[in-house]
């Protein structure tokens, strides 16, 4: 099992700007690649404060500059906010000045706040995310292509750039389904998923979904991956962890205000809303727990057979806080799995 860190930069208040918060995770992109972590990924999302990166290709260049190795996922951006016709020569680009190391995480947009204030119905993004990817797929594999369908009407092309890895950067699917996990393996996509809070149960039918697909493909899916996102930080002490689980708290009231719930901003901070799910609850989904705790409970993941466990350190700790978990996590929980 390989392991990543998730860049998802996050402005719990007006105290600091984005140019302290993108060192931040440029930093920890860093730390990464200098401690041996497989990849980093980075998120697109627009007009909020948490997940904070309206611009994945440029910072995953951005970091490309400053590593050595890592491998760097989007994770994912967003394809009906894009017109594939631009966005297929963003990404050829970013494939050669990545020098290959791009991983092109893609999906149809989670917040409905994000997407209706971009102009895009949420009601229509999975259509519209369909056949964006056709597009974008045939962009760049193929020269002169053109296209008839319901959001796109343009006479043949070819972008240029042509990518430097042949046919574009390896692609990747966000899906939560398992039924969509099926069908996206089935098309050759690689898979990345998260239970998010859901049951044991949610992540065992997950990974089933996609290796009965794999198991259907025969030596055609034997290359394709499932990676695994979960927020955690190791925390070696009990008061950490109490601090960390109240950080998390205060960061997931605002998540779920964007994602299940109403969509409450105030010129771009999420308001901190009323949550179901009890603290408890919350503590078993986290990954929020000492270092010999987090390698138990990441044997279950490695022994169901994922590929690629995402850690996610970007809820409200101290950057400081942060680097020391990701050297902790390579030198006592990482080191398991190899």
């Amino acid at each position: 099992m390989k392991f990543c860190v998730q860049l998802a930069p996050y402005l719990p208040d007006n105290s600091s700007d984005g140019y302290q918060v993108f060192n931040d995770v440029l930093q920890q992109a860093i730390t990464a690649d200098r401690v041996g972590f497989e990849s980093v990924s980075v998120t697109e999302h627009h007009l909020m404060n948490i997940l904070m990166m309206p611009a994945p290709l440029q910072f995953a260049v951005q970091i490309a500059a400053v590593t050595q190795q890592v491998k760097i996922l989007t994770s994912v951006a967003v394809l009906p906010l894009h017109d594939m016709r631009i966005f297929a020569g963003e990404v050829a680009s970013a494939d050669i000045f990545t020098e290959g190391r791009l991983m092109l995480g893609v999906g149809r947009g989670a917040f409905k706040y994000e997407m209706e204030r971009l102009g895009v119905p949420m009601e229509e993004t999975q259509s519209r995310f369909n056949e964006s990817l056709d597009i974008l797929g045939k962009l760049l594999s193929e020269e002169d292509v053109g296209w008839e369908g319901e959001y796109y009407s343009f006479q043949p092309l070819t972008i240029m750039p042509r990518p430097l890895t042949p046919g574009g950067p390896q692609m990747m699917m966000a899906v939560m389904n398992p039924e969509g996990i099926y069908h996206c393996t089935r098309r050759g996509f690689h898979i990345q998923t998260t239970p998010l809070a859901g049951n044991h149960q949610l992540l065992l039918d997950q990974v089933s979904a996609f290796n009965r697909a794999k198991d259907e493909m025969g030596r055609e899916g034997e290359h394709l991956s499932l990676s695994l996102s979960r927020v955690g930080l190791p925390c070696n002490s009990k008061q950490k962890v109490e601090s960390c689980l109240n950080l998390a708290e205060s960061y997931y009231s605002r998540f779920d205000n964007v994602f299940t719930g109403p969509g409450k901003l105030d010129r771009g901070m999420i308001e901190s809303l009323p949550r179901s799910q009890s603290r408890s609850e919350l503590a078993e989904s986290l990954l929020i727990c000492s270092s010999a705790e987090m390698v138990d409970r990441l044997g279950v993941y490695h022994d169901l057979g994922l590929d690629r466990f995402i850690l996610s350190c970007n809820f409200g700790v101290a950057q400081n806080e942060v680097l020391e978990g990701l050297q902790e996590f390579a030198e006592e929980v990482a080191i398991h799995f190899h």
